[in-house]
């Protein structure tokens, strides 16, 4: 009886260390995807962007498919507001626009705030109306964030990233004068600040698409062109 009961005590420890043997380990979790960044090539400087693709995915991957396209190379940050924004995405060194895809639907209410250094979806009067154009907020603009989708007034601004390097290069471009020129009755900066290229970071360029004159619906207004008068960045 002793001897039985001194085998069933080793049985019982050797047990839980073969089903601790057999128990599969877990797998280390993996690891997160890193944000896309986006280097803007200016005759400034260089400014890199970080997408929050989690936050945003639609405007993103619209934003990242005109870099890929190439579309923003040779097209101008035309829009310069001290204490406001820097604007482009659109138009080429001629003051000419390009021919855009179709819009993509405002993700404002993504929780995000146009906070100094912040990257967001420039647009008309409707919410769903941004293509091709961007802002770089240069102070905290949170009368743009979104407040609720009874207007355009109210339903804010997309952003979807953030400058992570080279905001003193968005604050020289802020710096220089601007004037009237083309369709803009002024915030052109002189001299012009041209994008010369736009690149995914880590993947290699693709043939850049030709890009056509938009139509003129895609020109702005003389309204539109006034701060203040608008609903903000158009």
């Amino acid at each position: 009886m002793p001897m039985f009961k001194s085998l069933l005590a080793t049985l019982l420890l050797i047990l839980p260390l073969t089903l601790a043997a057999q128990t599969p380990k877990p797998k280390p979790a993996a690891a997160a995807s890193p944000s896309p960044q986006v280097l803007l090539h200016t005759s400034q400087g260089d400014i890199t962007l970080e997408l929050y693709p989690d936050k945003a995915p639609k405007s993103v991957a619209n934003f990242l498919q005109y870099v890929r396209d190439g579309f923003y190379d040779g097209t101008l940050l035309h829009r310069v507001i001290p204490g406001y924004l820097v604007q482009g995405g659109l138009y080429t060194r001629d003051l000419q626009p390009r021919r855009t895809r179709p819009a993509v639907p405002s993700e404002a209410d993504n929780g995000l705030s146009n906070l100094r250094g912040t990257v967001a979806v420039a647009r008309g009067a409707d919410p769903n109306s941004g293509t091709s154009q961007f802002f770089i907020n240069l102070v905290d603009n949170r009368r743009l964030d979104y407040v609720g989708n009874q207007s355009g007034l109210t339903w804010g601004y997309t952003v979807f990233g953030k400058v992570s390097k080279g905001m003193d290069v968005v604050d020289k471009i802020a710096a220089l004068p601007t004037r009237a020129l083309g369709p803009f009755a002024g915030d052109v900066p002189n001299p012009l600040v041209l994008i010369l290229s736009a690149r995914v970071i880590g993947e290699q360029p693709s043939a850049p698409a030709t890009s056509t004159a938009a139509p003129a619906a895609d020109k702005p207004s003389a309204a539109a062109r006034k701060p203040g008068k608008t609903h903000a960045p158009v």
